[in-house]
C-alpha cells in the first residue's frame, strides 16, 4: 500500500458495465522523499477506483495489483488500482 495524492478526475463516454456510477480518479504516487519537502511528485500517474469521493489534492491509501480487486470480492470489478481510505494528515519523523 502507498500514499498517493489527486491530481484530476478520469471521465469516460463508455464505461464496463461493472464499474458504472463509479468514480474514477487520476492520482501520483508519493515517494518518502515527496512528503518530507513537499515537493511536485515525479512518479508515473494510475487511475485509481474511488468509493471515497477524494477531491483534488487530497491523499489516499493506494492499494495495487490483486489486492485491490479483493476489494469487491465476491462481486468482480476490473480494477488494478483502488483508494483504500482517505488521509487526514502524515506525520514523519
Amino acid at each position: 500500500m502507498r500514499i498517493a495524492q489527486v491530481i484530476g478526475t478520469v471521465t469516460l463516454n463508455r464505461v464496463h458495465p461493472t464499474l458504472s456510477g463509479a468514480r474514477l480518479k487520476l492520482v501520483v504516487p508519493l515517494s518518502l522523499d515527496d512528503l518530507r519537502t513537499g515537493r511536485e511528485p515525479r512518479a508515473e500517474e494510475l487511475v485509481v477506483y474511488d468509493d471515497f469521493g477524494a477531491g483534488l489534492g487530497s491523499r489516499l491509501l493506494l492499494s495495487e495489483g490483486p489486492e485491490a480487486a479483493q476489494a469487491f470480492y465476491p462481486d468482480q470489478k476490473p480494477v488494478d488500482a483502488y483508494n483504500a481510505g482517505l488521509l487526514d494528515r502524515v506525520d514523519i519523523p
